[in-house]
This record gives C-alpha cells, structure tokens and sequence, in this order.
C-alpha cells in the first residue's frame, strides 16, 4: 500500500474553482472554443485557466485565499481575461451547470491523455458529463480531520445542493428537477456522496484498494459530493451547480466557508457528533435535487420535515460570528439575501416560459454571467 501523505493546513485557507459552459454567440449552442481561448491567454493566465473534460467547457481556479473577497478578486480578473479571449473567438461564457438545449453527443472530448483515458473507460456515462459546477476548498490542519468533517458536513450537503441549483434542462428538455446536473454525476461509479470512513487511514487504504484492484487509476478519480483533497491539505465541496452569477456564488462559498469553520472547530471541542442515517441524506439529496430551496428536509435529529430555508436562516445566524473571523460576513448576509429569492434553475424556467425560446434563454443567461 501506498502512503498518502496530507498537506495539512495551518488555517482555514480558501480556495474556488469555476465551471463555465462556452456558447457560440449567434446560435448560443456549446461550441469546442476552449483550445482557442487557451491559446489566446496570456501564460500567466493560463496558470489558472484550465481545460476540463469536453472541450465546450473551461474551468477557472483561485490561488490559496485567506478571504472571499480575495477569491472573488481573483475570480473577477481572470474571468475578464477569458470573457475577452472568448470574444475574440465569438464565444460567450455561461454561467449554468447544464445547457438548455445543446447535446452531449455532439461534444468533443478535450485532447488530453488523461481525458481520453476517462472517456475510454467510462464510455457514455463520461460522455454525458457536459455539466458545470462549483467547487469550494478549506483548508483544514490534519487528514484525520478532514476525513472527519466530510462525514459531519454529509447532513448539510443537500441543503447546498437545494440553494445552487440551476440546471433544470437537459437536451432541449425540462427535466421536472431544479438540478439534473446532480443526476449525470451520479452516473459516474465514485461518484455521489461518499462511503463513511472514520480516520485518514481508512481514506488511505480505500483509495489504494480502488487503484490497486485498477477500478480508478488515480486518486484524481473520486468524484464525491465532499473528499478530502491530499495535495491542497483540504476538504472540497463538489455537490454545488454553478449559480447564475459570480456574486451568488461568492455569497454560496462564504456558507461553506464557515460551514467548515464550525466543524472543525466542534472537532476541536470534542463536541459529540449525533449519526445521520445515510439514508435519511440520499432522500433529502433527491428532494433538494427535485425541489430547490422550495424543498422541506428531513432533521437529522427529530425527523420531521423543515422547509430549506428556514435551515439556511438559522443557520446564517449561528455562522455570524465565524463570518466575522473569516471576514465573510458581507457575502454571508447578501447569501441570506439571495435564498429567499427563487433560485436560478426557477428564473431559467420562468423566462422560458415567458419568452418561449431557448436560444433567448441563453442569451439572457449570458448576460447575467457578464463580468464587467
């Protein structure tokens, strides 16, 4: 077996990377404009800008952040400089996690050995992963805690799930769920939410066990809803769709930026940790899948139904004073703001409705993604 050594971090580090979907300008349907783009940055730029899996869509990353507004810095300048790479092409970029009409089938998968690879294994269920989503790091100070927290954060992870989301399209289609991104994942067999697992040392020998028996060959392979993140000395949050703006995704990591903050510090406590039954989450995923924030969720400790967002206010007010620490609290109170509000994949179905054009829904989706 082989060692897996974690980066632990001395302090609540942040870190943010982006999905975007690229659309062709006149027809608004995903076009391959990622080589392009990439081609066009500037070297310094292309540090942080990524090609991922099909090439009608690029990531974006933040460097180690101590703050939100750090990271939304960083995430606006470098969001410039690929809108403008884009433009040069006639491509805009899309801030949804699928889009509303364009086929998975007619993507082109990236030119990487790595991708390739995926494809060639996976076959369709990687084929389809034309999805975009937002992924949240926070540094934490040893593997054992981090495998901790993504066993505490499981009962929270629906409620990020219900506030995100924002795909309720699929192939030319509305799916009946506010997020069908959720669905494709789950295709994938590492997939979804992870297995428990009470120490670093059992992470350790299941990721060696996964390569060992050649099910992944890497541990760039597991794709949970939350891992433990060795080389960054970090918990990742991967369940969230890509809201509709920048500002409301900054609002969604100042939340999970405290979430984290608080777990670790109730670790730190030695504060008793009450089981969920890994049931009871997989059916307020799919409720939050299907519902939104219009979801009510299953308490983990009396069992009854409450609506997500009286969740969400309390415990806004609970994070008040760790926003304060982290200086988030600016972001976590606009985020407050934003979940009493409906969420995007309601606004992308109220305007189709309206307008009754999906290339008009695009085009609108466009703008709200403009960074100016």
């Amino acid at each position: 077996m082989s060692k897996i050594p974690f980066s632990e971090s001395l302090g609540p580090s942040l870190g943010v990377e982006i999905e975007m979907a690229l659309v062709d300008r006149e027809t608004g349907s995903l076009r391959s404009g990622c080589p392009a783009i990439l081609q066009v940055l500037s070297s310094a730029d292309c540090e942080t800008v990524k090609p991922e899996l099909m090439e009608c869509y690029i990531e974006v990353n933040t460097d180690v952040c101590s703050t939100v507004s750090e990271a939304g810095a960083q995430l606006r300048e470098q969001l410039k400089a690929v809108q403008s790479a884009a433009e040069e092409n006639g491509v805009d970029l899309l801030f949804s996690a699928t889009h509303p009409f364009s086929s998975w089938h007619d993507q082109q998968v990236s030119d990487n050995e790595r991708y390739n690879r995926i494809v060639n294994l996976l076959q369709d269920t990687a084929r389809q992963l034309v999805t975009f989503g937002l992924h949240v790091h926070v540094g934490v100070d040893s593997g054992d805690k981090a495998v901790m927290i993504c066993d505490r954060i499981l009962s929270h992870l629906p409620i990020l799930l219900a506030a995100s989301c924002n795909s309720p399209f699929w192939e030319g289609r509305q799916t009946g769920l506010c997020s069908w991104r959720t669905k494709v994942m789950e295709g994938l067999p590492t997939a979804g939410l992870p297995p428990f697992m009470r120490n670093w040392s059992e992470y350790a020998w299941l990721v060696n066990h996964l390569i060992h028996t050649g099910f992944i060959e890497s541990i760039r392979e597991i794709w949970w809803d939350v891992r433990p993140h060795h080389n960054f000395g970090t918990v990742e949050v991967r369940i969230c769709d890509m809201p509709g703006r920048l500002d409301d995704a900054l609002g969604l990591v100042a939340y999970i930026h405290c979430l984290i903050k608080s777990l670790s510090d109730e670790i730190d406590e030695g504060l008793y940790q009450h089981d969920c039954h890994p049931m009871l989450v997989r059916q307020n995923k799919w409720r939050a899948a299907r519902y939104g924030l219009d979801a009510e969720l299953v308490d983990s400790q009396n069992h009854q139904l409450v609506p997500t967002r009286e969740i969400i206010k309390s415990t806004i007010e609970k994070f008040r004073g760790i926003s304060q620490d982290l200086g988030c609290e600016a972001e976590l109170m606009e985020f407050g703001e934003f979940v009493q509000q409906p969420t995007w994949a309601e606004r992308q179905m109220d305007h189709l409705e309206r307008f009754g054009c999906q290339q008009q829904l695009v085009r609108w989706l466009v703008e709200q993604s403009r960074i100016s």
